[in-house]
């Protein structure tokens, strides 16, 4: 007989795994048309009475933090800087007791404007999505001639405090796989951290193909023609990326290889959406609606509830390498990373 949830506590599934990282999408709209994630014209965006409130998010990461022992908040998109309550949103999640770790994911654009407010309101840290240094390359693969700004915002943040600042950059094969090297100097001039990620199938197009992928193992020996790299022996946990010193360190570099090498087994993340459902995988197929429950007058205890029932279905890993994967419907856009 298959075991039940908790029936109060932690955010714990089947397989003895604890959720206590949280990633809240706060809109699926963003200002870029990345190829890997989108079409040029954009998608179909949520209805504005889908998405939640600010209170409403505010309100459910207050459960997640209070009552589920959640203890770092991310927020994501879509683009999160075009949220208008964005800095809000931030000062009352920090206002909150036991008080989480706060961070953000974005593409930068106009972050410089903003990286004072959010420090203020109490964000912690950024990651920026940054793929090419070459801003023909960067008009191509976002649709949009913005690299100066991304790199404003990159500057903005380091010098707001919001550190350490850590890059994301996607290697796409024929297209900017020759620059992994140039994107290691830039980070390790500035001070940034820098973050490989594998392209993962969560595109709105469909159209990710894992042999065309640039894989860790093609990284990495990219990376290795240039700098001396060795194994990080700090303890990894539950991060995602799989870290190595350059040139003895400190400086590091990371690679989150989610397909070829997943890390599933010590996944600590659950996933609330810009319209209120609940993910317990990136990858998953279905969804928890708490939108609905709160609307209808929910309380605390049962909001923690449902979102318990959830997790406990978590499945054991994202499948991937399983012949009967099905790509999510939702794109990456509208998931949050």
């Amino acid at each position: 007989m298959t075991p039940a949830p908790p029936a109060d506590g932690v955010l714990a599934d089947r397989y003895g795994r604890v959720a206590r990282d949280l990633r809240v999408s706060l809109t699926d709209k963003c200002n870029l048309r990345c190829t890997y994630c989108m079409p040029a014209e954009g998608l179909a965006w949520l209805p504005g009475p889908q998405l939640l409130g600010d209170d409403e998010i505010v309100r459910l990461v207050g459960v997640a933090v209070r009552l589920l022992g959640v203890t770092e908040v991310r927020f994501t998109g879509g683009e999160p800087l075009i949220r208008p309550g964005l800095v809000d949103i931030v000062a009352a999640v920090a206002a909150l007791e036991p008080r989480p770790r706060i961070s953000l994911t974005t593409n930068g654009i106009g972050l410089d404007r903003v990286a004072p407010a959010l420090r203020a309101a109490g964000l912690d840290r950024v990651n920026v999505s940054l793929d090419t240094l070459d801003p023909e390359r960067f008009a191509r693969l976002t649709r949009r001639p913005r690299l100066a700004d991304v790199l404003a915002g990159l500057a903005g943040a380091a010098a707001a405090g919001l550190t350490p600042v850590k890059i994301n950059s996607v290697l796409m094969r024929g297209v900017n796989d020759d620059e992994a090297p140039q994107l290691l100097r830039f980070a390790l001039a500035h001070g940034y951290e820098l973050r490989f990620i594998e392209q993962m199938p969560l595109d709105a197009q469909h159209g990710w193909d894992r042999d065309t992928m640039v894989t860790a193992d093609e990284i990495l020996a990219s990376l290795r023609g240039e700098f001396d790299l060795t194994p990080d022996p700090t303890e990894r946990g539950a991060a995602p990326a799989e870290t190595w010193l350059v040139g003895g360190g400190p400086a590091r570099v990371g690679v989150i290889a989610s397909v070829t090498r997943p890390f599933c087994g010590d996944c600590d993340r659950t996933r609330l959406t810009a319209d209120g459902q609940i993910r317990a995988c990136l990858f998953a197929t279905e969804e928890s609606d708490l939108r609905g429950a709160l609307r209808a007058g929910a309380d605390d205890d049962e909001l923690a509830r449902r979102w318990r029932v959830a997790t406990w279905g978590k499945r054991a890993g994202h499948g991937i390498d399983d012949p009967t994967f099905l790509q999510p419907a939702r794109p990456m856009s509208a998931i949050g990373g």
